[in-house]
């Protein structure tokens, strides 16, 4: 790596800045990529995405693919609750 040449203060200054925007562009890219690897770990987009891969090989696959994501609103809530009771011994 070739070492840059400066001739005023203003010019490292300018330097640094680019730097450390590029840092915080860096950093919030990662933290957003985070975010998305933990929403696709969801059990709803888990299930979503079984789902659209079944339906591309189900012939009615419209019918699954628009009614799904009613029913996984409606389902997830349920099944969770079940499986807390289930736990809990109620």
């Amino acid at each position: 790596m070739e070492t840059k040449k400066y001739s005023s203060y203003a010019q490292i200054d300018r330097e640094l800045e680019i730097l450390k925007t590029e840092k915080e562009i860096s950093y919030q890219k990662l933290i957003f990529g985070v975010k998305k690897t933990k929403e696709s770990f969801s059990p709803q987009n888990i299930v979503s995405d079984l789902i659209g891969t079944y339906s591309s090989v189900i012939p009615y696959g419209a019918i699954v693919s628009t009614a799904a994501p009613f029913i996984l609103n409606k389902a997830i809530p349920f099944i969770k609750n079940w499986f807390a009771k289930r736990k809990r011994g109620i």
